[in-house]
């Protein structure tokens, strides 16, 4: 939901009302995961999307149906439908969407969220023995309870918490109810040490991708609000300060991009150690073996070291730092879902 809120805000501020789909189950090979969101406005305004185009148009129908009834409702799709082909996942996957009216409960609290930049977690009822619930209840990081859930409170709360240590959405059954939580997380952040060419490319492109983007360099030419009036922020000053003031954690990717290694070695002193869930440095094969010395001879671990990936990036034999800041955040997405991240090559 975090990605569809600007638009639902902007449709509210017009005095729209809104239904919010979300996916709340998938097999096989579907093309959106759980949690997947669209949001559709009374003037059919779409924003996100549950899957690659294959039921877009019937989910908005329901949207419709909803907003009109004022009733959830939970549909399903898969290539056993007899609209298959119309309506169905002809990918061959199968999803289930649970389409709701957007309470104003779960759009502030979610907005909360989003502005504290804080993880939620957001337990929603699909379906009991009486049809499609309406009750939710959310758990934030500091694992208190807010919501109305008359006899499940205790039960839910702690599938919850659960869930959101987890960081994984779920759907699951408790006491007769058809549960998903819903796990929604801070945007990812993306910290370039070095204000060079490629971070241009680079930091741009990771915006369109959804990430908060930092910039560190402390030489005034190329740590300039004219390259990177884009970015989220921009710290002029030496790495490791600038890594020290800021808050590393499994939602953080580093790309170290200067090729001196007297701020390279500075900003991997201060990644590697910490819960990052990528570091990458620019250079080549011979430069790599250089800086792997100077980083164990200055007390980091062989396991530290282990987890820099350089040369940077993915294979993808570009020159242009358009294509080696593709290369890069190719990897960095690649590692942030879990998938092999092997086949580096930008020696650059």
């Amino acid at each position: 939901m975090r990605e569809v809120l600007p638009e639902i805000d902007r449709w509210l501020a017009a005095g729209r009302r809104v239904a919010l789909a979300t996916v709340v189950q998938a097999w096989g090979s579907a093309p959106r995961g759980l949690g997947a969101t669209m949001a559709v406005s009374d003037a059919d305004e779409v924003a996100g999307s549950v899957s690659g185009g294959c039921v877009e148009a019937a989910v908005i129908e329901a949207c419709r149906t909803v907003l009109a009834s004022g009733r959830s409702r939970l549909l399903a799709f898969g290539v056993a439908d007899q609209l298959a082909w119309q309506v169905g996942l002809a990918c061959g996957g199968r999803i289930e969407v649970f389409v709701e009216p957007l309470a104003a409960s779960l759009r502030e609290r979610v907005g909360r969220a989003v502005a504290d930049d804080q993880p939620l977690a957001v337990a929603r009822m699909i379906a009991s023995a009486t049809g499609p619930g309406s009750s939710a209840l959310y758990v934030g990081a500091d694992a208190a309870v807010e919501g109305d859930w008359p006899g499940l409170t205790a039960a839910v709360a702690d599938a919850a918490r659960a869930a959101l240590g987890a960081g994984r959405s779920q759907r699951l059954s408790l006491e007769g109810a058809d549960v998903f939580l819903q796990v929604l997380v801070p945007a990812p952040t993306l910290i370039v040490a070095g204000g060079v060419h490629i971070a241009v490319a680079l930091t741009a492109l990771a915006r369109t991708l959804g990430f908060r983007t930092v910039v560190v360099d402390p030489r005034p030419v190329f740590g300039s609000d004219a390259r990177f009036g884009h970015v989220d922020r921009l710290l002029r000053t030496w790495p490791d300060e600038a890594l020290s003031q800021l808050h590393l954690d499994a939602s953080t990717a580093v790309a170290v991009l200067t090729h001196d290694p007297k701020l390279d070695d500075a900003a991997l002193l201060a990644a590697l150690p910490s819960p990052a869930f990528y570091v990458g440095a620019l250079g080549s094969q011979s430069t790599q073996a250089k800086r792997r010395e100077r980083l164990l001879a200055a007390g980091l671990s062989e396991e530290q070291v282990g987890r820099l990936h350089a040369p940077i990036g993915l294979d993808l034999g570009g020159r242009s730092p358009e294509e080696i800041a593709l290369a890069v955040l190719s990897q960095i997405v690649a590692v942030r879902n879990g998938r092999p991240a092997a086949a580096q090559g930008t020696s650059r």
